[in-house]
């Protein structure tokens, strides 16, 4: 049987297109023909993946899977294959949160949601990265629905982080660690007001790090700029790094005195389980996916007073018994998103295809 997946973009380092490789290596580790189609890939990963325009349709037993994270023309392919189709959804942002800050970014995920609802009722199966994903799926018609998460290879987070990052944010200082894309859903700001309230009544010596991807316009970029300027931080002390290497996102965790999610909107969140992985101590807002990623590990609250935010964060940061109980139940979340349980679930749906 051949099972083909097909991703907007295949991006090294990009956790979806990634996911996909690793889904394709355990297919063909089970006898499939598998492969990869991207609509567009980077140079490196050319031959690894394979352009979109040169995918041949094949027998009506084979499998595709889309992974469904913004509108393209490969949600018209999908809906017009005939074969059996597999529709994994990784969640599109709700478009208010970039009104009057990115207009287009916001009409591209207004339409990404409507792809998304024509597309639910016409799969064989529509698996989702997180409970709340497949609510979602379930909710705009599909069939039959189920629970896939991201893939990671585990032991990439088991290779040395860059030492020259890592001796610069070992200094001292308590650093407050975020990972994802520098967006209003995110609300970077609200970690950046956190650290405000630490710096003034706890103590001195704390650093925001931003880590992901810068957005497309500049005006919500210069306004959290700005915010942090209000707040007295010197840009040593929010540090913007945009999207970094995977030796220095290492660094960046291994350096990371607390993970703090203060994000609104969630598919998925991997970098709450890149934080379980490099055993960084989670404190997050309990929305969206972020309470069925996180099981009942981590910290998480229900409301953003930011004083008591703060006051936990600093507890965890300097409490070595708070600390070690929290990073123990954190590693016992860990095992439902270890390689060998995921591509389980995963042969599991494609038997029952």
């Amino acid at each position: 049987m051949r099972i083909d997946q097909w991703v907007p973009a295949l991006h090294r380092g990009d956790a979806i297109g990634d996911s996909a490789r690793l889904m394709r290596d355990a297919f063909r580790s089970w006898g499939h023909t598998a492969d990869v189609y991207a609509l567009e890939l980077d140079g490196d990963l050319v031959g690894d993946g394979r352009r979109f325009a040169k995918w041949q349709p094949g027998s009506p037993a084979d499998i595709v899977i889309l992974h469904f994270a913004l509108p393209s023309p490969l949600t018209p392919a999908f809906r017009e294959h005939h074969g059996r189709r597999v529709l994994l959804h990784h969640n599109i942002t709700p478009p208010e949160y970039f009104v009057g800050w990115d207009e287009e970014l916001a009409r591209i995920c207004r339409i990404g949601r409507e792809e998304l609802e024509a597309l639910a009722p016409h799969c064989d199966l529509g698996l989702a990265d997180s409970e709340f994903n497949r609510l979602e799926l379930e909710a705009l018609g599909a069939p039959r629905t189920g629970v896939l998460p991201i893939c990671l290879d585990f032991a990439r987070y088991r290779e040395a982080g860059s030492p020259v990052l890592r001796r610069m944010l070992e200094d001292g200082h308590s650093n407050l660690l975020f990972v994802g894309r520098l967006a209003p859903n995110k609300r970077p700001d609200d970690l950046i007001r956190l650290a405000s309230y630490w710096k003034r009544f706890l103590a001195r010596d704390v650093r925001v790090v931003l880590v992901g991807k810068l957005p497309r316009r500049r005006s919500y970029y210069d306004a959290l700029q700005a915010l942090a300027y209000e707040e007295a931080f010197t840009p040593a002390e929010v540090m913007f790094l945009g999207h970094v290497p995977h030796d220095e996102l290492l660094a960046c965790y291994q350096a990371a005195s607390v993970f703090v999610s203060m994000s609104e909107h969630e598919g998925f969140g991997v970098p709450l389980v890149e934080s379980m992985l490099m055993r960084v101590p989670v404190l997050a807002y309990r929305a969206t996916a972020v309470p069925h990623t996180l099981g009942g590990a981590g910290v998480q609250f229900r409301e953003k007073r930011l004083a008591e935010v703060a006051e936990t964060a600093h507890a965890l940061a300097t409490d070595e018994t708070l600390r070690a109980a929290v990073l123990a139940g954190q590693d016992r979340r860990l095992e439902a998103f270890a390689p060998e349980r995921v591509l389980g679930s995963l042969r599991s749906y494609v038997e029952s295809l």
